[in-house]
C-alpha cells in the first residue's frame, strides 16, 4: 500500500521520496536473529536440457569465458569478474534455476545464514566443501518466498580479464548485474528483502496502492535483484552489463548476422526504471537474459526512492515501445533443494499486462488519451 502524500512529483514525470512507500498485509516475521551481511549477487546456477547448445549460446554467441568445464556443467565469468564463475550451466531434465547465490562479507555471515532462516523456519543447508567448483563453504536456503538461495564468502580466484582486450568482442558483456524474481506478493517480498538488508530504489505502483514490481540492492546500483509481480516462485531473468549500449547494438547485429534473430525477446531500448538501456533474451531453454548498461549510482544513505504510476507508458520503455506477452507471462521455474521444480503460486492482486496503459501496445499511450489511441494495437 502506499500514500502519495509522502511522496513528490518530479519534472521526469514519476515520484520520489526517502524510503519505499511499500507496506505489506501479510508480511513475513522479522528474525530476531540479525542477517548475513550480503555484498552483491555474485552467481546463477541454471539448470539446462542441452549444455551443448547453452554452452554455444553463452559463450560463442554472447561472449562469457569458460573458467571449466565437464561433461556436465560450464562454469562461465564475465570479462572483470575475479572470482571463478558468474553463470554454472548444469545438465539436467528440467530447465529451471537451481540457485541465486549472493557472496557475503565474512565467513561468520554464514553462520548468521543459517540462524536467520533457521528461525523463520526455513530448511537450510550448509556444505564444507560448497555446491560448485570454486566456491568455498556455502549456505544454501529454501526461502521464505519458495526461493532457492546461496551465500558464500570463500571463493577461488581467478585471472580478470579487463585488460586483455584481445579477449574483447564488440558486445562484450563486464559484469554480472542482477537478478530478477517473480512473486505472486511484491509487498511481502519487499518487506522479507528490507529484513535481508535489501533497500529498495524504484517500484511501480497505481493510486490504489497496488504495488506490481520493485528494484532492490545491495550494492550502489539501481539492484542487485527486482521483484515482479506474477505467478511464482520463477525466474524472469539474469543480468549482464556492457560498457556502453553500442555493446549491446553489437550483440543485435551478431544475432542477425547468424541467423538468430528468435532469440531477441524484447528490445534493444532504454528502460523509465533504472534509466538503463536494454536487452532481453532467450537462451535454448528459454532462460531470459538481459544485456543491460547505464544504470546510476545509488549507494547515498539518502538516496531517493522513485515510484512509477502503473499507467504511464514510458516506466518499462521510455521511448514508449511495447512489451511483449510473454515478458509478463513467462518465467523459469525454480528448484527446491533436493533439484524438484517449486510449486507456482497464482497471483491474486491485478496484473501488470492487464491494468497496463501503453507500453504493452494494445491499450492507450497514456491515461485517458482516447485521442491518439492505440500506440501499436490498431496497426495489427
Amino acid at each position: 500500500m502506499t500514500n502519495r502524500d509522502d511522496m513528490t512529483l518530479t519534472s521526469s514525470g514519476f515520484y520520489v521520496s526517502q524510503e519505499a512507500p511499500i507496506r505489506s498485509e501479510n508480511p513475513i516475521p522479522t528474525p530476531s536473529a540479525p542477517a548475513p551481511d550480503i555484498l552483491r549477487c555474485a552467481y546463477m546456477e541454471l539448470v539446462v536440457t542441452d549444455l551443448e547448445a547453452s554452452r554455444n549460446f553463452y559463450v560463442e554467441v554472447l561472449g562469457l569465458t569458460v573458467t571449466e568445464e565437464d561433461d556436465e556443467s560450464v562454469y562461465l565469468r564475465s570479462l572483470e569478474e575475479f572470482i571463478h564463475h558468474n553463470l554454472v550451466l548444469r545438465k539436467g531434465p528440467v530447465a529451471a534455476v537451481a540457485a541465486f547465490s549472493y557472496r557475503v562479507r565474512t565467513p561468520e555471515d554464514l553462520d548468521k545464514a543459517v540462524a536467520f532462516y533457521t528461525e523463520l523456519g526455513c530448511r537450510v543447508e550448509r556444505r564444507t566443501e560448497g555446491w560448485t567448483k570454486g566456491i568455498g563453504e556455502s549456505v544454501r536456503v529454501e526461502d521464505p518466498l519458495g526461493f532457492p538461495y546461496e551465500f558464500f564468502h570463500d571463493v577461488e580466484h581467478v585471472e580478470r580479464l579487463a585488460w586483455r582486450y584481445d579477449l574483447y568482442t564488440p558486445g562484450a558483456l563486464v559484469r554480472l548485474d542482477h537478478f530478477n524474481q517473480v512473486t505472486p506478493d511484491v509487498p511481502r517480498a519487499v518487506g522479507f528483502m528490507q529484513d535481508l538488508g535489501f533497500r529498495v530504489t524504484e517500484d511501480i505502483q497505481d493510486e490504489a496502492g497496488t504495488v506490481y514490481a520493485a528494484w532492490m540492492r545491495r550494492k550502489p546500483t539501481v539492484h542487485d535483484t527486482a521483484m515482479t509481480g506474477g505467478d511464482g516462485p520463477r525466474m524472469h531473468h539474469v543480468a549482464f552489463s556492457t560498457h556502453e549500449k553500442h555493446n549491446i547494438l553489437a550483440i543485435c547485429d551478431k544475432l542477425g548476422a547468424l541467423r538468430m534473430s528468435d532469440a531477441i525477446e524484447r528490445g534493444p531500448g532504454r528502460h523509465g526504471v533504472s534509466n538503463a538501456f536494454y536487452l532481453y533474451l532467450r537462451d535454448p531453454d528459454g532462460h531470459r537474459v538481459e544485456i543491460y548498461t547505464q544504470d546510476y549510482y545509488t549507494g547515498d544513505p539518502d538516496n531517493p526512492v522513485v515510484t512509477w504510476d502503473v499507467h504511464d507508458n514510458q516506466r518499462r520503455d521510455w521511448w514508449g515501445n511495447p512489451v511483449v506477452p510473454s515478458w509478463y507471462t513467462e518465467a523459469s521455474l525454480v528448484l527446491d533443494l533436493d533439484g524438484n521444480p517449486k510449486e507456482v503460486v497464482a497471483r491474486t492482486d491485478d496484473s501488470e499486462m492487464a491494468v497496463t496503459i501503453g507500453a504493452d501496445g494494445f491499450s492507450y499511450t497514456r491515461m485517458g488519451d482516447e485521442e491518439k489511441g492505440f500506440k501499436l494495437g490498431n496497426t495489427l
